[in-house]
């Protein structure tokens, strides 16, 4: 419901700026403005849309940058950008380290848990048998012997490329295809209208989960995680914005957002929409 996805980014919100007060027309310009990283990931971009609604209603200016996840974190310490909410946990862990471990981006609280992240196949390649990460070398030809991930410098995509560099399950000889999450679900679903092969970069929640029938594949737990790459995604924040926003560091330590069912809803930012969080289907 439209008021549960409210209720959720008002929390979202909160937790990493806590702005329930509103600006202050004495507030200088500076302490305004929210700049956020969005890295063109279709939930992330929902959530950060919305929730900059939410800010632009409480008299913030909220300032969105299109950015890769290499790009945002150096924008963190750099101070060029001030928050990014999509910090996808344990596979972005090398991402952050070096940041984290220098103490120029704070990690300010979870926005989700439960979410899944790791390899999947249309339906009807699942029900031909190629169900397991052991499975994809003995499709090799039907897949052309590709991969298919999202854009250059991701973290999804570096966990696939050191798959490859290392001949796990037998696939030294395949190639990753780098292009964008567009980019591979258009050709998700190109496969799917001839129902040709295809192995994919999958994540819950997203509406590919909708749009596709689709499974995820047993037996990657060595290389994305454990229960199908299990996810906490958080928040987080250049260093200083507490400062900027005193209510912050209070905020941050009451409000945590945890999995629950999203329907569509009818924002007015273009990317504001929250999805269904549909849990990755399994057969047995």
């Amino acid at each position: 419901m439209l008021n549960s996805v409210i209720s959720r980014s008002l929390a979202a919100a909160a937790c990493v700026l806590a702005l329930a007060g509103g600006a202050s027309a004495a507030e200088p310009a500076a302490c305004k403005t929210v700049r956020f990283s969005d890295v063109g990931w279709t939930d992330i971009s929902a959530t950060t849309g919305l929730t900059s609604r939410i800010l632009t209603g409480l008299g913030y200016t909220p300032k969105l940058q299109v950015l890769s996840v290499p790009v945002t974190y150096a924008s963190l310490k750099n101070k060029d950008i001030d928050v990014f909410l999509g910090n996808w946990m344990p596979s972005m862990a090398a991402d952050l380290k070096p940041y984290q471990d220098d103490g120029s981006v704070e990690v300010v609280g979870v926005n989700l848990e439960g979410a899944k992240y790791t390899l999947a196949v249309p339906s009807y390649l699942f029900d031909e048998g190629l169900k397991t990460f052991a499975d994809i070398a003995k499709f090799k030809d039907k897949l052309g012997g590709k991969i298919y991930g999202i854009e250059p410098g991701n973290d999804g995509n570096r966990l696939i490329l050191d798959m490859i560099k290392a001949d796990k399950f037998g696939l030294g000889s395949f190639e990753l295809v780098e292009s964008s999450e567009q980019g591979m679900l258009a050709q998700v679903d190109r496969a799917g209208r001839k129902k040709d092969a295809i192995v994919f970069l999958g994540w819950a929640p997203h509406p590919m989960n909708e749009k596709f029938q689709m499974q995820y594949l047993d037996g990657g737990d060595d290389v994305f995680g454990p229960n199908f790459g299990g996810a906490t995604v958080f928040d987080q924040r250049a260093p200083g914005l507490s400062r900027r926003v005193p209510e912050c560091r209070r905020a941050a330590q009451e409000h945590e957002v945890y999995p629950a069912d999203r329907r569509p809803g009818h924002g007015q930012h273009p990317r504001s929409t929250a999805w269904s969080r549909t849990p990755p289907r399994r057969r047995g």
